[in-house]
């Protein structure tokens, strides 16, 4: 029973896996490979790097990153909700609308303060 609950589940991953090594494995057999000091150089934004990696960014750079992640994160914790939204019925819906209000809340109180301003 369990089993033929996860099959989909399984040869889903199983696709995604496949295919990403299979394409990975497609171009390392037909691409050509000439490597060379540039190109082995780390690219960043179509600008050369300048200095050290060991510089310090401001509390700004990390708020930014974490504001990025919590609003990231409610797709992750709407899907299961989304695939089981008959089942949980109108008591699932009310919760959802709970959960996306608080993050409009997050969202309005980033907003006033200047959080997703970029300056």
């Amino acid at each position: 029973m369990m089993l033929r609950d996860w099959l989909p589940v399984l040869l889903y991953l199983l696709l995604c896996v496949g295919f990403a090594g299979g394409t990975i494995l497609l171009s390392r057999l037909i691409g050509r490979q000439r490597p060379s000091r540039e190109k082995l150089m780390p690219y960043e934004c179509g600008m050369d790097p300048i200095g050290t990696a060991r510089k310090r960014f401001t509390v700004w750079f990390y708020l930014v990153a974490m504001a990025f992640l919590i609003f990231d994160l409610e797709a992750a914790f709407l899907w299961p909700w989304a695939v089981a939204f008959r089942e949980l019925g109108m008591f699932g819906f009310v919760e959802a609308l709970v959960f996306v209000a608080v993050l409009l809340l997050g969202l309005v109180y980033l907003w006033r303060r200047g959080g997703l301003e970029w300056e």
